[in-house]
């Protein structure tokens, strides 16, 4: 068949790739002049940057593509498993390294935050039993098939329903669970992993940690824009054909044929089939399969103009989106690894700046990602590539200019007092990206990072299908559709796709 794929961020690269070694003659259409979507890179001065996505996990969903293939992952993509995780920080002096090993992890937490050893290893125990009984569920199969509620994983779910924190949320849950406020804080900040409010967001999420510390956490020796790099040249080897600076304008349907009337009749209903996509300057190309790897509210609404659109689903409250400043530093800091987090003093609040009052809190966490602590070519001699990531809300038309000033200044100021420098001072260059740029670049509504709000029970079940249940042979993958956003759950969503594709 031939097919067509809207978008090269990682969701659609890697179901080009799963289709083309179905047989399939796969096109994708991509606007921007570089694959990857968000992650991809690029360059400011003598500084390279990871333009998003910063952790890595879970790599044999990357190395199964090239397995897929038939080829061997050494001579496309190489990684190494990080020794230490990340190292946190808190206004009041503390600090805390955590390596990759669990029990010197649990060790240094009872050491620095009082937390009881015991504590972490039994959180972690719990969080990978939680992520083997969903995994199977809500990141394998499309949960809009009645033959997953009917399997042996869904029933293996059902019997463990109570154990997966369904119905209570994150931070009540680790408040249960751990003595010290600081422990609380750092399992909280997973439910950032999907954009979401740990003291919304059910504790379902905390099977996320899993995947950072039984896992392991692991760095591209090409950085992150490696991934993508090396994806698309297997896509090509399979021979799926990249058309960059191609904006799709529209997805082409027709009214589905009855059947039984050979083909002449025509239903009156809503039900359409694909037939095509517009992509000036390329113009009109009949397709048997389109795939939208964008995020599925933009695909209705700009690119289906003659289908019936799932307003419950596309208004849906959004995840979270990011403010990024990208500074090269003229100094390098021994007190900082490759994954570093400032902390808040008031986490609560500052979740309800960003959700409630759709603002930055002017105390904000800070997330400080430096590439060039493995990559060096990233930085010159002696300087580091920060990529500094806020929290921030969903594009409604806030003063982001004014928004972005007052952050930066706190950052700064959070940053000096805890590394004892004047960083301002210390800033060669800069670039920032803000919900209102991401939503420009990435075809992202409103900014957000990861589609719909996980912030309730039921949001697994609202985000929608991969499928589209009234226009054949239209699907969806990446981050905006079911499971859902990161690196992980995009590759999840191809391989859902295609297996849906016969």
């Amino acid at each position: 068949m031939k097919i067509a794929i809207i978008g090269a961020g990682i969701g659609g690269i890697a179901t080009a790739i799963r289709l083309a070694n179905k047989g399939h003659e796969v096109e994708v259409f991509e606007a921007n002049n570089y694959p990857g979507g968000k992650l991809s890179e690029f360059q400011q001065g003598e500084y390279r940057f990871d333009a998003g996505p910063s952790l890595f996990t879970m790599p044999q969903f990357v190395t199964e593509l090239f397995e897929l293939s038939c080829r061997n992952p050494d001579e496309y993509f190489q990684y190494i498993k990080l020794p230490e995780v990340c190292r946190y920080f808190w206004d009041d002096g503390t600090s805390l390294n955590v390596s990759a090993d669990i029990n010197e992890f649990a060790q240094a937490a009872e050491k620095n935050l009082g937390e009881p050893a015991i504590n972490i290893i039994q959180f972690l125990k719990e969080s990978a039993f939680k992520y083997e009984i969903l995994s199977g569920l809500f990141l394998e199969d499309s949960l809009h098939k009645i033959s997953t509620w009917t399997s042996k994983k869904a029933f293996k779910g059902y019997l463990n329903l109570h154990k997966l924190g369904i119905f209570g949320t994150m931070n009540k849950a680790n408040e249960s669970f751990f003595k010290q406020p600081k422990t609380v804080q750092l399992f909280n900040r997973y439910a950032t992993y999907n954009g979401s409010d740990p003291y919304q967001t059910p504790a379902t999420l905390n099977i996320i940690p899993h995947l950072e510390y039984n896992v392991g956490a692991f760095f591209p020796k090409g950085g992150m824009f490696g991934i993508t790099q090396s994806l698309v040249n297997l896509a090509k080897d399979l021979g799926v054909k990249f058309h960059f600076g191609a904006k799709v304008v529209e997805i082409v349907t027709a009214p589905l044929p009855l059947e039984g009337e050979n083909n002449k009749k025509f239903s009156n209903s809503r039900k359409l089939k694909v037939e095509g996509i517009i992509a000036p300057p390329l113009g009109t190309k009949g397709l048997d399969i389109v795939i939208s790897n964008m995020d599925v509210t933009p695909t209705y609404r700009k690119l289906l103009p003659k289908a019936k659109h799932p307003d419950k689903v596309l208004n849906q409250a959004k995840s979270g989106s990011g403010l990024i400043f990208y500074w090269g530093i003229k100094k390098e800091f021994q007190e900082l690894g490759l994954h570093n987090i400032f902390f808040s003093n008031d986490y609560k609040t500052e979740f309800e700046y960003q959700f409630q009052k759709k603002t930055i809190y002017h105390d904000p966490t800070i997330y400080l990602n430096i590439t060039s602590k493995y990559k060096k070519d990233d930085a010159p001699e002696g300087c580091e590539n920060w990529f500094i990531l806020l929290n921030a809300p969903a594009n409604e038309g806030q003063d982001w200019d004014k928004i972005i000033a007052e952050a930066r200044q706190n950052v700064i100021d959070k940053l000096s007092r805890n590394l004892g420098v004047n960083v301002a001072d210390l800033i060669e260059n800069e670039s920032i990206l803000d919900p209102r740029s991401i939503e420009m670049r990435t075809s992202s509504a409103q900014g957000a990072l990861y589609g719909n709000s996980s912030n309730n029970k039921f949001a697994a079940f609202l985000r929608h299908a991969n499928f589209s249940s009234d226009i054949k042979n239209l699907y969806f993958v990446g981050g905006s559709v079911h499971p859902g956003g990161g690196i992980p759950l995009a590759l999840s969503s191809a391989k859902i796709v295609a297996d849906m594709i016969k």
